[in-house]
């Protein structure tokens, strides 16, 4: 699987629509999330996926934290298919992007809770304690590199 990484002004509006669409598919109907996904952070990410065929099949955005530019932060973390280890390979593959674009000392993601030990595999160390967030409990983790 070859990862692509681009800003927001480097993708296609077919890339871009695909993009959305995943989201879409994954947290507001597999998930059930009610909330608004187009939140002008995307205009400041790195925009990592993978593809199959046209259709964006793992995706993730990383943003630089708005307090600390050292950070950046990983969401919007989904694949069509679990199981399968697509989230594995992303997540390695965008941290070795965000390494290169980003020049950034920690990463960090707010967690579903259900993904902890997925996270902790890849290096991540939970950082708080467990919070709702859109109905969902989740937990802070960072990754220092």
């Amino acid at each position: 699987m070859d990862l692509t990484a681009k800003y927001f002004s480097e993708l296609s509006t077919t890339e871009l629509y695909e993009i959305l669409k995943s989201r879409g598919e994954i947290f507001a109907v597999e998930q059930g999330i009610r909330y608004v996904d187009e939140d002008d952070v995307d205009y400041d990410s790195l925009h990592c996926f993978f593809t199959e065929n046209g259709r964006v099949t793992a995706y993730l955005r990383a943003y630089c934290d708005k307090n600390d530019r050292s950070i950046v932060k990983l969401g919007r973390v989904l694949t069509l298919e679990h199981g399968k280890g697509v989230g594995s390979e992303l997540v390695k593959q965008s941290i070795e992007a965000v390494k290169q674009k980003k020049k950034c000392r920690r990463i960090r993601i707010d967690a579903q809770k259900h993904a902890e030990h997925f996270y902790q595999s890849l290096g991540f160390v939970t950082t708080s304690d467990e919070y709702l967030e859109e109905g969902i409990v989740h937990v802070d983790m960072e990754l220092k590199l």
